[in-house]
């Protein structure tokens, strides 16, 4: 039997468990030639997934109503159609909130779990550390001496925003949830100082830690943080826009106008470069960020946190935590 996840309804603003429903069906079938079936083992949950409960126009199309949640998962081929996967290949495929899945076999990627264990490919090495890797590295660009902002400093993308950063030769400002965190982004991952975006006096404590102005805004949440960033922004600095965390649960993410209008002018008077970006949109510069960061997790120089949830019946209560920050380090579920 196969048991999965569906969206039930569709979130008024945060989602709640009744948002999602449990069903258990017959496990799929193989059909068409290059059809492969997994059994997941692991499951990415990440904020992205929020933003597709809407039905709303976006990169991707809205989870239809009764389909399965969708989500990246590091699991084993059971049986395949296509010569290229056999029964025990461990594969990173976009299985979803399920035990099994078909998946066509040009959308899996073998992984090699020997030295950094399985569920780096979900973090590290998968979609958030190449998230990373191509906001920072080509919308970024980061120069040595230069000071770059990380919202989401301690989450499986601003993690790695951090130490690359640090080995760009940059000053890096960590923006993270709680006084642990910051903490955890100076002292696990290295940044140079880390502000509280909870904190009454954001805009100060920012200020205080940037004295010479950002040149890079790594931005991960908006709302009162961007409204803080925007002020320090120097000329001609850069802002990869890869999330906006505070506006998922927002029944209407326009209203907070005010920062925007600030954006706008300051965009025209101090030629930024904003831009938004959605990790496909770099495949080319995927084998390139697997070269140059996988050495550095095999030996420790780079590091990463996971938050790892037993049971896959867990995981709308973690994807509900994940969206409050609750998780520390990337969040994952372990299905079985």
């Amino acid at each position: 039997m196969n048991r999965q996840w569906q969206l039930a309804r569709r979130p008024a603003a945060e989602p709640t468990v009744d948002d999602f429903k449990f069903a258990t069906l017959d496990r799929p079938e193989l059909r068409a030639a290059d059809d492969v079936l997994i059994r997941n083992r692991f499951l990415s949950l990440d904020p992205y997934m929020r933003w597709r409960m809407n039905d709303a126009k976006s990169y991707a199309p809205p989870i239809g109503l009764g389909e399965v949640m969708v989500g990246a998962t590091v699991g084993e081929v059971v049986a395949s159609n296509d010569s290229g996967f056999g029964p025990g290949d461990l594969v990173v495929a976009g299985g979803g909130w399920q035990d099994y899945a078909i998946v066509k076999a040009p959308a899996l990627r073998k992984c090699d779990a020997a030295e950094v264990g399985p569920t780096a490919y979900l973090g590290v090495l998968g979609s958030p550390g190449f998230t990373a890797y191509a906001g920072l590295m080509k919308i970024g660009e980061p120069k040595p001496g230069e000071t770059v902002v990380v919202g989401a400093a301690t989450g499986g993308v601003g993690s790695l925003v951090v130490q690359l950063a640090k080995s760009a030769g940059c000053r890096v400002v960590a923006v993270a949830g709680g006084a642990k965190k910051c903490a955890l982004a100076v002292e696990r991952f290295g940044a140079d100082a880390a502000v509280d975006h909870r904190d009454p006096d954001l805009a100060q404590q920012l200020a205080a830690a940037c004295p010479n102005g950002i040149d890079v805004y790594f931005e991960n949440i908006g709302g009162r943080v961007l409204d803080a960033v925007i002020p320090l922004l120097n000329p001609f600095a850069r802002v990869p826009v890869c999330g906006l965390i505070s506006q998922y649960n927002s029944a209407k993410p326009d209203t907070n106008q005010t920062p925007l209008a600030r954006l706008m002018q300051d965009t025209l008077v101090k030629r930024l470069l904003v831009r938004g970006f959605i990790v496909t949109d770099y495949l080319a510069y995927r084998d390139e960020f697997l070269a140059e960061v996988t050495p550095k997790v095999r030996s420790g120089a780079v590091v990463f946190m996971e938050d790892i949830v037993d049971g896959l019946e867990q995981a709308p209560a973690a994807f509900i935590g994940l969206l409050k920050g609750q998780n520390t380090g990337k969040l994952i579920i372990r299905i079985d």
